[in-house]
């Protein structure tokens, strides 16, 4: 009876460790069972998928499973986009540590696709921020394009500065507080489509030492 029972042990104790050797996509440690860096990275990006925004902008991700480290990289149309990446893949795995590289870079439409209902929109969103917009498509469209960019420039303070855009002409106004912030407001007024001129009138006031 002894070495019955004896045998019906070795058996399972056989059975368990080929089921274990079976998982090749898996690290067995005693009991415990720990998730593979193939596996991890398979997880954040079904995640990023179930985000039809997020899947269409096929993000990379690498990940280093023994650390519980995971890079996001890639770019999207915006911040919002961007901060939901990095928040699906930290729901992944609890206590995931995610390194953001994505950057945003919105989404220009080009002057075919832009129509007289976005530029309305456009002109009243401009009117409650006491900016001035011109009565041409042309001036809707440049306006858009301009504070998109500078809300996708990390470098400026977008809300600090006003855009005014009358017969392609470009003005900027507001405070920054660096002359760099400046001219990268400028640079980006200047390198976007259907403009013919820029004036900057943004001011530099340095903030405070505390």
């Amino acid at each position: 009876m002894l070495r019955t029972v004896l045998s019906a042990i070795i058996v399972l104790s056989v059975a368990a460790f080929l089921i274990a050797c079976d998982e090749p996509n898996s690290t067995v440690t005693g009991s415990k069972t720990t998730m593979t860096d193939s596996e991890l990275e398979n997880s954040i990006r079904a995640k990023l998928s179930s985000d039809s925004q997020l899947k269409a902008a096929n993000l990379t991700v690498s990940a280093n499973a023994a650390r519980n480290e995971a890079t996001v990289s890639g770019t999207v149309d915006s911040q919002a986009l961007r901060t939901k990446a990095v928040e699906l893949a930290r729901s992944t795995n609890a206590g995931l540590k995610v390194t953001d590289k994505v950057d945003v870079k919105p989404h220009e439409l080009t002057r075919a696709e832009y129509t007289a209902d976005q530029a309305r929109s456009e002109r009243t969103k401009a009117k409650d921020l006491k900016e001035t917009i011109g009565d041409s498509l042309d001036d809707a469209w440049i306006h858009a394009k301009i504070v998109a960019k500078l809300i996708g420039d990390s470098n400026t303070p977008e809300r600090k500065i006003n855009v005014d855009v009358v017969n392609n002409v470009v003005t900027l106004r507001g405070t920054v507080d660096t002359g760099t912030q400046k001219l990268d407001a400028e640079r980006i007024a200047r390198s976007t489509d259907g403009v013919k001129n820029v004036n900057n009138q943004i001011k530099v006031v340095a903030k405070a030492k505390a």
